[in-house]
């Protein structure tokens, strides 16, 4: 549509009733006492009991009969939030239309029951009919007026608006989707417009009552129109090549006669005939195109009724099991059951494959078992991999005490790090309302199970203790949570904040610094912590100031974590457990480009651990060093090797930089700038801080994946050899990713049903800009080309430059 188009409804074609939502009444009522008052000292206040009268009136008199809404007493803030249908239409409506709103209150006598009224017109100025939520302010102990023009009118007089009045306008367009939404700028802004209120209310009181009312909105404007004239509107398509959208109630629904010819064309009478039916040259090809597609593709009529035709000669290949599963008619008892026999027969399928099969699209309990009975053959380590997705996959069991769960349970009772991990990801989703009893009915299996186990499952500990050394996870979590909030309660700079907690930890916490018995580190549960060290121990500058912890371990050393409270690490999460598996996926090519997939375990919806890992932000390094090559030389050096430090050191940044370079753009990591770059000693670069994924970016114009200057200028710039064998690892490690593209999608898929923020927006959008960064429509020759044309873009893209200024200006001034 062209920005100077106005597309619109004639209110004369509307048949639907005028619908509205009275919401709330906000203010303070007047203080009355009961009627009694007067004769008994003793008396409270009455508690009002109050209702809203709507009441429509066109043209000055009143249209229809008055509708109430129920008694509301709960408050202040007394909310209704009730939807009110009148028996008028839209249609019926004139311009002069008024809807009367009184405020009544029951609980006193018949004098003292109007709390006051209010008029609004429901079209404006330009004839548009009103949407969205609209603040009335009531005239107190007046009855609402429908007379035209009213003496109740609900609009604040125009001398008397201030800086409210424009903020709620404001906001009304921000609800009706008129102001773009941008996360982070949203929340601060509302911030300050509650502080705005409180400032307002506090100088102005509250003497004034007024009644929130929320109007229907319509896809475009609605525009007042008689019915009957004769107003000819030209097609704003006439001259143009524009789509229109046209709604299709038929979209979606069976088609009949396709129906009818399927069932025709699967009748079982047809099976002896099937089983010896070949596909074509042609045919095989089409077959060899649809084993191809990925697990996001949804089969068309033809392509299920070619995979159908030939499902008995498609037996021997493993890869076709997935997608003949999907051209089933489950509904069809017959057909299912013919299907869940040839599945039996089938060609044993891959683990990838068995994890689509437990994804929201397979409901059938035989094929989910099935599913399991492939995930059987895995190893502890590969199943660790999913571990967070198969807990996921929870969700769309069909019984609580499914195979799946009995299945992740008595790996658990083999595994203490699986079973430490499952329990884990199990309590967070605890907090989920539709899906507690499910995920509280698996945590009590693995609970009973491990108190059952006899000694030997690690070392000489028998269940009773293995339990209780995972519970003793959470008591120390809780524990940590509680020195946040002592040390958040701290007034003064960071630095206060850390001599507070080294205070606790020495005083009335000294227990957290020598543990009565060995504790199970939450990141890694093979490694038994003893306590904290105090003395290493601090606070990071941040808002949520989240703490830097050292614990002792029982073999002598240490273990360096940070805990963060008031932040949802689930996402991030997520994304270092991708880049794990990714890490893995490369190195089984012979491909090592030293990743850092540092740990991270959620312990709660806003709390978690993340494993510390020693570096520097690329913003420290150039502020301090001018230059990553500077920071390289101080700890590698080496007169004759390139650019002054040793030739190791070197291809460790340039592999990470690769290896990153291209996770980042498969995964649509956004929000990349300086501060969460971050570099080791040894040359290994590594991102931090996931809060924006699968293509979700705060900042303008984001590059196709996070390149920045300073990283070319360290390799030499773009003429130089390590310039060119960086381009070549990052062709290399995409190639490698794209063969299991299918995998990633897979885990994805079961993440659909979390709470995870930008997968939970909009699961299938976030999966198809997944699967498009893979480019599955290339071979491998082309997408090296096409990735090479991706680093070239992002190298030359000038805007992150600039922003990353502003942003390290921002940060100067936390």
């Amino acid at each position: 549509m062209s920005g100077n188009e106005f597309r619109f409804f004639l209110s004369c074609d509307i048949n639907l009733p005028v619908t509205f939502r009275i919401e709330r009444l906000e203010g303070n009522l007047p203080p009355n006492k009961s009627p009694n008052s007067e004769i008994d000292s003793t008396t409270e206040e009455r508690k009002a009991e109050l209702y809203v009268e709507c009441a429509l009136y066109i043209d000055g008199t009143p249209f229809g009969l008055p509708t109430r809404t129920r008694l509301e007493s709960t408050g202040p803030p007394y909310c209704w939030n009730e939807l009110i249908t009148l028996s008028t239409k839209y249609r019926d409506l004139t311009v002069h239309s008024q809807l009367a709103l009184t405020v009544w209150d029951v609980s006193c006598g018949k004098d003292e029951g109007l709390i006051g009224g209010a008029t609004i017109l429901l079209f404006n100025g330009k004839k548009q009919l009103k949407t969205g939520k609209q603040k009335l302010r009531l005239w107190p102990g007046k009855e609402a007026d429908g007379s035209f023009p009213t003496t109740t009118p609900g609009k604040v007089p125009q001398h008397e608006r201030g800086e409210l009045e424009r903020l709620e306008k404001l906001v009304n367009k921000y609800e009706r989707g008129q102001i773009q939404r941008v996360d982070w700028l949203d929340r601060l802004t509302f911030k300050a417009m509650d502080r705005i209120k409180e400032r307002e209310s506090s100088k102005n009181g509250s003497s004034h009552l007024y009644v929130v009312v929320d109007f229907c909105s319509f896809e475009h404007q609605v525009v007042f129109q008689e019915s009957g004239s004769n107003f000819l509107l030209p097609s704003p398509i006439t001259s143009t090549n524009e789509f229109v959208t046209v709604w299709d109630p038929e979209v979606g629904k069976i088609n009949p006669s396709e129906h009818k010819q399927l069932k025709l064309a699967r009748s079982l009478t047809r099976g002896i005939i099937d089983r010896d039916l070949k596909p074509s040259s042609n045919e095989r090809k089409s077959i060899q195109r649809i084993l191809k597609y990925p697990p996001t593709r949804t089969l068309s009529g033809d392509e299920r009724q070619l995979l159908w035709k030939f499902r008995f000669s498609l037996m021997a290949e493993k890869r076709a099991l997935t997608k003949f599963l999907r051209c089933v008619e489950w509904s069809d008892v017959q057909e299912a059951k013919q299907a869940l026999e040839l599945m039996g027969k089938w060609e044993m399928i891959d683990v990838c494959d068995a994890l689509e099969l437990l994804s929201p699209v397979f409901e059938s309990e035989e094929v989910r078992a099935y599913a399991v009975s492939v995930l059987e053959r895995a190893d502890d380590e590969e199943l660790l991999c999913y571990l967070l997705q198969l807990v996921q996959a929870l969700r769309f069991e069909r019984s609580d005490k499914s195979r799946l769960s009995h299945f992740l349970v008595q790996r658990a009772l083999r595994n203490i790090e699986f079973a430490s991990f499952l329990r884990w990801y199990v309590a967070v989703e605890l907090y989920d309302p539709a899906y507690a009893k499910r995920f509280y009915c698996t945590y009590e299996i693995l609970e009973e199970n491990m108190m059952k186990l006899a000694g030997g499952v690690s070392g000489d500990e028998d269940g009773f203790k293995l339990w209780q050394s995972l519970v003793r996870q959470t008591e120390l979590t809780a524990q940590l949570c509680s020195i946040m909030r002592d040390v958040k309660n701290v007034r003064g700079n960071t630095q206060k904040k850390i001599e507070k907690l080294r205070q606790l930890l020495s005083g009335l916490l000294s227990e957290l610094t020598y543990f009565e018995e060995p504790i199970r580190s939450p990141l890694a549960p093979n490694v038994l912590i003893t306590g904290l060290v105090p003395s290493e121990s601090s606070i990071f500058r941040s808002a949520l100031h989240p703490l830097r912890l050292t614990f002792r371990t029982a073999n002598g050393g240490s273990s360096k974590i940070i805990f963060k409270k008031g932040d949802d690490i689930r996402q991030d999460q997520l994304v270092v457990q991708m880049v794990s598996l990714m890490d893995r996926l490369l190195k089984l090519e012979n491909l090592d480009l030293h990743l850092t997939p540092y740990k991270v375990l959620a312990t709660g919806q806003d709390e978690g651990m993340l494993e510390f890992i020693p570096s520097r932000s690329l913003a420290q390094i150039i502020l301090e060093q001018r230059s990553i090559i500077s920071y390289l030389q101080k700890f590698h050096p080496d007169e004759h090797g390139p650019f002054g430090i040793t030739a190791t050191c070197l291809e460790t940044f340039i592999k990470s930089c690769a290896g990153y370079s291209v996770i980042t753009y498969i995964l649509g990591i956004g929000d990349r700038h300086l501060d969460n770059l971050l570099l080791t000693e040894d040359g290994r670069l590594f991102h931090v801080d996931f809060g924006f994924i699968l293509g979700r970016d705060p900042k303008p114009f984001p590059p196709p994946m996070k390149l920045c200057k300073e990283m070319v200028v360290a390799m030499g710039g773009q003429e130089s050899q390590y310039y060119t064998r960086f381009k070549s690892y990052c062709c290399e490690a995409y190639n490698i990713l794209r063969k299991s593209s299918n995998l990633i999608l897979n885990l994805f898929h079961l993440m659909a049903g979390s709470n995870i923020p930008d997968i939970a927006s909009d699961p299938e959008k976030g999966i198809l800009k997944l699967q498009e960064k893979f480019r599955l429509d290339l071979d491998d020759e082309a997408s090296i080309h096409f990735f090479q044309d991706l680093i070239n873009e992002s190298v030359s893209a000038l805007f992150p430059q600039m922003v990353e200024t502003i942003h390290r200006w921002a940060q100067y001034w936390r």
